[in-house]
């Protein structure tokens, strides 16, 4: 993949986000449905196609520490030694989000963040300002794809835009899912 492929699937991103509308593209860990996380109607398309309850919450993901704070009303300290030290992907249930659509907020206030390290979401993320939402590509109850082929058709049809990237390559596990409460709680969710 050349810079001027990689530039040119941001910007049709970043052009399909800002009118509102969803992405299919490539995370660090597998096929991803996303959209602006301060777009309420955006995030609704998303549960609508995967038909998935609104009170099942979302994840985003962020591009660096800085953006995370920007975020997060009081990211614990904790966290960044998680983060840090962390041998796979890992996503972070934080308290009180902000900033942010309601409609991605958990009804006990926190949401879900992975701060991300592949080039292409990292640069899409920096370009787009704000976090991305992430949920994998599959209608909710349904095994999630472990490539681009294995995507039901009912996702790829659903969907504004679907990144040119990396359709070739077998997705890696789910990320580690971590919940950490402000008053030092620490729970495993997945491994």
């Amino acid at each position: 993949m050349n810079r001027e492929n990689f530039r040119d699937e941001i910007k049709k991103c970043l052009e399909t986000m800002k009118r509102g509308g969803i992405i299919l593209y490539p995370t660090d860990t597998v096929w991803g449905l996303g959209c602006d996380s301060t777009r309420p109607d955006a995030i609704q398309k998303i549960y609508d196609l995967k038909q998935r309850d609104d009170s099942k919450s979302l994840i985003c993901l962020v591009s660096d520490f800085k953006m995370l704070n920007q975020f997060v009303e009081d990211v614990p300290e904790v966290a960044y030694d998680i983060l840090k030290y962390a041998s796979k992907p890992t996503t972070v249930v934080y308290d009180n989000p902000i900033r942010i659509a309601e409609n991605l907020i958990a009804d006990d206030n926190s949401l879900a963040i992975r701060v991300t390290k592949d080039p292409f979401c990292q640069n899409l993320i920096r370009k787009l300002g704000k976090p991305l939402v992430s949920t994998s590509a599959n209608i909710s109850g349904m095994p999630t794809p472990e490539s681009y082929k294995e995507i039901d058709s009912a996702i790829l049809d659903g969907v504004d835009y679907i990144v040119n990237l990396h359709r070739n390559k077998k997705s890696g596990p789910p990320s580690a899912i971590i919940k950490l409460k402000n008053d030092g709680q620490v729970q495993v969710l997945r491994k």
